[in-house]
């Protein structure tokens, strides 16, 4: 999993600046040592893009690593068992073959439940059992942590911030929630990868809790917003992680990310903020965008004012770590972007079709202001997942859906993805529908509760000049539905 592609020839780097105030770093708990000694280790639900990047992660450091998953079928390898074999980790199927006496730790996702099969196994030969995010705690502490936290946009940021340390020759590693199209492009599932350096850029996640277990060396906060948690709930989330960080840099554009503020010079938002890195003169020319970062100019392969914010994120990051502007430019005209992100599958007939992750309230609105600019219409399709968070989210889904759509264009969505377990399922999607329309009735927005069902419902309106957006997460065939959507346009 070495990185061989970057750099060529390694762009001149600066020192690295020193900050005026340091957050005090406080002493792991975590037994760092004992994971040099740990050799076999089992992923229950290996297929999820968390737990495929640490174990291919861990893999790569020559690591025995087995993993299990409910999508692994008896008759036949889907595609993501194949790039996890192909990575050196053995699959198994999800009824305990893959956990025998030389398994030395046993690692589960907060999805994983206790009536899991492989629990049971773990538990009968009494190995130790960790969540995913104990064990990423445990690596961060090995390495030169460089973590991405906030409600939006942590892969987008991560992959940036990985593509310019390694162009600027720095060689580091990554674990993300989503895989870099240009590690795709070597045969990769592309959400991991080992360096050579101490740098390891990690995602930092707050949906369960367990962005408190890192300690890393830098902590980058893009922003916060309802998401799984209330408000007040994030924002100690997030005051524990930054209290863990022994560097600390935040969005002083987001109002509230902007209070954690530590030092402004190493701070980074928009033109109307006092901080050290502001991004302005935003313009987008297709699925181009432009800007400048202080002064200096900046052209990336992407669309929404929203991948500017992330831009300037990764590029105020690399800058504490010692890169300059003008080699964070050249890095990022370069960037390819991430799996399901404003991913373009092209263009057919005039309809340009885009595949995106969006999921949250902040999400879906970004994802459909950042297409308007492409056509004069926008047909986005949402699937929620989850019923306990659409719950949860249902007013905030409105009211950024109907903010952010014009009265051109039309919001349909699906019933909603169920994952399985115990579930209330008192929700529809349509109840989000008959929301929108409730508060603004002439609005464009209809339930259809087969996605199956979806092109030939909306053939009638994808006209030249239109963008068909889909959108959702969780479910791993939406990748599949969204290639069979355009491939049937």
């Amino acid at each position: 999993m070495e990185n061989t592609s970057y750099p060529t020839t390694p762009p001149h780097i600066l020192q690295p600046t020193q900050p005026t105030t340091v957050q005090a770093h406080p002493a792991s708990t975590s037994p760092v040592n004992a994971l040099e000694l740990i050799q076999h280790i089992h992923f229950i639900g290996v297929a999820g893009t968390g737990m495929s990047a640490i174990a291919q992660y861990l893999a790569g450091q020559g690591k025995s690593i087995t993993g299990s998953d409910r999508y692994f079928l008896p008759d036949g390898i889907n595609h993501t068992q194949q790039q996890l074999t192909t990575a050196g980790i053995r699959c198994f199927l999800q009824d305990g073959s893959g956990i025998n006496a030389a398994t030395q730790l046993v690692v589960i996702s907060t999805a994983i439940e206790n009536t899991n099969p492989e629990m049971a196994q773990a538990q009968a030969l009494n190995i130790p059992i960790v969540k995913r995010a104990e064990l990423l705690s445990w690596i961060v502490a090995e390495k030169k942590g460089i973590a991405i936290a906030g409600t939006s946009g942590k892969s987008t940021t991560t992959a940036m911030l990985f593509d310019i340390l390694a162009y600027a020759g720095l060689y580091p590693s990554i674990i993300s929630g989503a895989g870099l199209v240009r590690l795709q492009e070597q045969g990769l599932i592309g959400n991991a990868q080992v360096g050579k350096s101490d740098y390891l850029v990690i995602e930092a996640d707050e949906s369960d809790g367990s962005i408190v277990h890192y300690h890393p060396y830098l902590g980058i906060l893009l922003n916060i917003d309802k998401d799984h948690k209330e408000l007040d709930e994030l924002q100690q989330l997030f005051q524990t992680f930054q209290s863990n960080c022994q560097h600390f840099i935040t969005n002083a554009s987001h109002p509230f990310a902007a209070p954690f503020t530590i030092n402004p010079q190493q701070d980074f938002g928009l033109e109307d903020t006092q901080v050290g890195y502001k991004a302005s003169q935003f313009e987008q020319d297709g699925l181009h965008i432009r800007f400048c970062i202080n002064n200096q100019p900046f052209t990336l392969q992407a669309i929404g004012q929203h991948n500017m914010e992330n831009a300037v994120a990764a590029v105020a990051a690399a800058a504490m770590l010692g890169v300059s502007l003008e080699t964070c430019s050249q890095a990022l005209a370069q960037y390819k972007g991430i799996y399901r992100r404003n991913q373009v599958l092209g263009n057919k007939k005039g309809v340009w079709v885009i595949d995106d992750y969006a999921h949250n309230p902040a999400k879906v609105a970004a994802a459909i202001k950042g297409v308007q600019p492409l056509a004069e219409k926008v047909i986005a399709w949402f699937q929620p997942h989850g019923y306990g968070p659409t719950r949860f989210l249902r007013k905030d889904f409105v009211e950024a859906i109907t903010a952010a759509l014009r009265p051109q264009d039309q919001i349909w969505m699906s019933e909603i993805f169920y994952a399985g377990g115990t579930a209330v399922k008192d929700i529809s999607a349509k109840d989000l529908i008959d929301d929108i329309l409730a508060v603004t009735p002439n609005q464009h927005a209809f339930f259809i509760e087969n996605r199956s069902d979806l092109l030939a419902a909306i053939r009638p309106s994808l006209t030249p000049n239109t963008v068909l957006l889909l959108m959702g997460a969780r479910d791993p065939s939406l990748d599949a539905f969204a290639h069979s959507v355009f491939q049937e346009l």
